[in-house]
């Protein structure tokens, strides 16, 4: 099991900051999930500025979230974070 997500920063454009309870922190590009229809709502750049964390899940609504382990596995590290 990856760590979870402790914080989440949008950063334009669709680009994810992300702290996860490792300690590491790493940046999850999400431009190539914009296809996927659950994940079209992220193409308004205003809506990308709500995430949050919940539960260790970065969420926008009810319906559209990211599992900590795929943002985990698809992430970069950070350097000089």
């Amino acid at each position: 099991m990856n760590p979870m997500v402790k914080s989440v920063q949008y950063q334009s454009p669709y680009m994810l900051i992300l702290a996860f309870s490792n300690n590491e922190v790493r940046e999850f590009n999400f431009n190539g999930y914009l296809g996927y229809p659950v994940y079209e709502v992220l193409k308004d750049e205003s809506f990308c500025q709500k995430a949050k964390v919940f539960n260790g899940i970065v969420v926008w609504d009810d319906s559209t979230d990211f599992d900590p382990d795929t943002l985990f596995v698809e992430s970069k590290p950070l350097i000089n974070a």
